[in-house]
């Protein structure tokens, strides 16, 4: 779909009669070709995601004990606030990005995305230059007020697909974030604290006193780069609300129903989004969405966390380039098995066996630490982070941004000039529970530690059993993720 007017003859092209997901075109046509130019700019967007967020994982723990001394130097108390300013992010998301996903409707997809990589660039530039725990929540919330991307972004997507090349389109998604999850945390393990790892190119006093400010210029610039891209040569996928009144109105309508079909294709009410068919799918979407971003959050205060207090005592470099490893592997092999096994065993079935990772993943955290109790970080404890990690890139292919649940809310969506809204509805769902999840694992982590819970490992315990009701809840979606006609 391309952002040209459409003339009054064309107005049946672009409305509901042309189903998002038309499982008649499934089997009779062969897939459309990609628009692989449009989407390779678009996927920029999504890559800076990833990088802006999780740079700030390798070195977020150690803030809060020798730089800012939240902690008063107890390390069982660092969950606590690396929690909270991981989840302010998504708190202040949750308020807003459903109102971005609506505007996104109307005045189209690219003034939204812009003032989202603005906000980016802005907050990581605040971020870096902060001393305070109230400039560093400052600065979290800045992103998460401005930056309604994601949804949009997934509006995008669906616009330039169709039902013949949507899971080779969303396949494509991975190599983006996947990128971004690996270049993030790269350059926060290896670019924070320059003064100490290039002294002869950072000495100055300013490095000193900011040592985190050159990761997040870093991420800041590649948010404004990409904004560039964006502006110049991304196209609008929105039609042109103005074009498509005229080729309506009583002087031009040669038949009754073009009316008809521009009011189906136009923005629904927020209350017709609340029916079954849209909220299981988006229900199913939160359950996976707070799972991931536990992880997300539990994994660096895992590694960083003394081996006797739970965790594995890594430094923020090591930390960082496990994490960038394991974002290679994921876009990798995400790349090239998610759309066979889609295409082979349908996006419901591989959604289910795919949140069913996330009970090992919980499970594998308490066994990799009994055993560097026992032994050290030997060859089995890399060994199981090894399980760990094949494991979740299987777990992140049923997450909605890179996987099957993005294909079930596309097809719920009751037309394409509401997708943006249904995609908005979903990432607001979302932000709510990431902003619950990250500060409620760690805070769960640091209180079984503090207090022996279950050895310390209650938080396990807890996280495994919300996994199984997730899966078990996952069999409410429905069987294929087509739009009917």
């Amino acid at each position: 779909m391309s952002s040209s007017a459409a003339p009054s003859d064309s107005v049946i092209d672009v409305n509901e009669h042309t189903p998002l997901l038309d499982p008649g075109q499934q089997g009779q046509q062969k897939p459309t070709p990609l628009p692989k130019l449009q989407i390779s700019i678009l996927l920029l967007a999504l890559l800076i995601e990833p990088i802006a967020s999780q740079s700030i994982y390798p070195y977020i723990n150690q803030v809060g004990i020798s730089e800012l001394d939240i902690t008063g130097g107890d390390e069982r108390k660092v969950g606590y606030y690396a929690g909270l300013i991981e989840s302010l992010f998504f708190a202040t998301q949750a308020l807003t990005i459903f109102q971005w996903s609506r505007t996104s409707d109307r005045i189209g997809r690219k003034p939204v995305i812009l003032t989202g990589l603005f906000g980016i660039s802005l907050s990581m530039l605040c971020f870096g230059l902060s001393k305070t725990l109230l400039g560093l929540i400052l600065s979290r919330c800045i992103t998460g007020a401005l930056n309604g991307n994601i949804g949009v972004i997934k509006s995008m997507l669906g616009e330039l697909t169709d039902s013949t090349n949507m899971a080779q389109g969303f396949a494509l998604m991975p190599i983006a974030w996947s990128l971004g999850a690996t270049i993030g945390p790269m350059i926060g393990g290896t670019l924070e604290h320059p003064q100490h790892h290039f002294p002869s190119l950072f000495s100055g006093a300013f490095w000193s006193q900011f040592p985190y400010f050159l990761p997040s210029a870093v991420a800041a610039t590649f948010a404004a780069t990409s904004s560039l891209m964006i502006l110049f040569f991304l196209k609008e996928t929105l039609p042109r609300q103005q074009t498509r009144e005229k080729s309506v109105s009583p002087l031009n309508c040669e038949a009754p129903d073009i009316i008809k079909n521009a009011v189906e294709d136009s923005p629904v009410s927020i209350r017709s989004l609340f029916v079954p068919s849209v909220l299981i799918p988006i229900a199913n979407y939160g359950c996976i969405s707070i799972l991931e971003i536990v992880i997300n959050a539990l994994q660096p205060l895992f590694y960083s966390t003394p081996i006797e207090l739970g965790g594995l005592g890594f430094d923020p470099v090591t930390i960082g380039f496990w994490m960038g490893a394991f974002g290679i592997v994921n876009g990798v092999l995400q790349t090239m098995i998610f759309a066979p096994l889609v295409n082979k065993f349908g996006p419901k079935t591989v959604f289910q066996a795919c949140e069913a990772c996330f009970i090992p993943i919980f499970a594998l955290f308490p066994i990799t630490n009994i055993v560097a109790r026992q032994y050290g970080v030997n060859w089995l404890v890399w060994v199981l982070l090894t399980c760990s990690l094949i494991l979740g890139v299987f777990m992140d292919m049923s997450f909605g941004c890179i996987g099957c649940n993005l294909m079930f809310i596309t097809a719920a969506a009751p037309n394409k000039r509401s997708l943006g809204a249904t995609n908005g509805l979903a990432q607001m769902t979302g932000s709510i529970v990431r902003a619950v999840g990250p500060a409620m694992s760690t805070s769960m982590f640091a209180y079984s530690v503090q207090h022996n819970l279950m050895g310390g490992y209650a938080v396990h315990a807890v996280l495994v059993t919300m996994s199984v009701f997730a899966v078990i809840f996952s069999s409410k979606l429905p069987e294929s993720a087509e739009k009917k006609a």
